[in-house]
């Protein structure tokens, strides 16, 4: 039995969904002409370019960094990540901010050109997270120093949400005017961005190892080790009990 290999051939490339064939171009009016505004072709060439600041403070940014690798490839959304704010127009503030790197990260914001973006990624960034309560030196919100157009919830957020995050500020960005652009302001800023941040003198100074009380132990604690001690020193206990009796008194 001999099969015919064209007739063959014929019914494999009907079976193919997609058979593999070069593209031809149509002659049809309406496949070859796009119309289209000026604002939804800037919007669209700016939309699919995003460029990202490679800034990072803590754990988040370890998920930022896994939506660089090539198990979610976020260079397919045209992001490219740089190293200069004078060349990025996204910044994804990715950790805790504190107070003595709120000054650099406003001046970073200040340094990209406009039109810029920021994203808020983890619950530290967004309000402080687990240091809102005890830490002395955690911004509770980095929009009290820029303003955000979007916040991932989390911690951390999965790079899952980077995406989800990056596809509504696409939206977002899609539905901008270039004729609104200088009356439309953003107005999501609780503080303005000169900060008069005070400098605090620094605590641990190493001047409380030479502090008398470290240099000898206790009168108690040499009692009870069974240390000899000298006269003058039981003298100094004693008096600095009886001024602490007099502090309690006076109190």
């Amino acid at each position: 039995m001999v099969l015919n290999p064209t007739a063959s051939s014929n019914s494999l490339a009907e079976k193919l969904v997609n058979p593999a064939g070069r593209t031809s171009v149509t002659q049809d009016l309406s496949e070859n002409v796009i119309l289209t505004t000026v604002d939804d072709l800037h919007n669209w060439a700016r939309l699919s370019s995003l460029w990202p600041m490679l800034y990072g403070t803590a754990c988040c940014f370890i998920e930022f960094a896994a939506l660089i690798g090539s198990r979610f490839d976020f260079d397919r959304f045209g992001l490219l990540p740089r190293s200069s704010p004078r060349q990025a127009d996204l910044i994804i503030t990715a950790g805790t901010i504190t107070m003595k790197m709120a000054p650099a990260l406003v001046r970073l914001y200040e340094q990209m050109p406009d039109p810029k973006y920021v994203i808020a990624m983890g619950a530290c960034t967004i309000t402080g997270g687990m240091f809102s309560m005890d830490s002395p030196t955690a911004v509770r919100g980095v929009d009290k120093l820029i303003p955000v157009d979007v916040y991932i919830p989390g911690c951390p957020p999965r790079p899952e949400a980077i995406i989800d995050a990056i596809v509504k500020l696409r939206k977002k960005i899609s539905n901008e005017a270039l004729v609104e652009r200088g009356t439309v302001a953003q107005t999501n800023r609780y503080y303005s961005l000169s900060h008069a941040m005070q400098p605090v003198p620094d605590i641990l100074t190493g001047k409380y190892l030479q502090l008398a009380s470290r240099q000898v132990p206790p009168l108690e604690l040499m009692q009870a080790m069974g240390m000899p001690i000298s006269p003058a020193l039981e003298e100094a206990q004693k008096e600095a009990q009886k001024e602490a009796q007099k502090e309690e008194v006076r109190g």
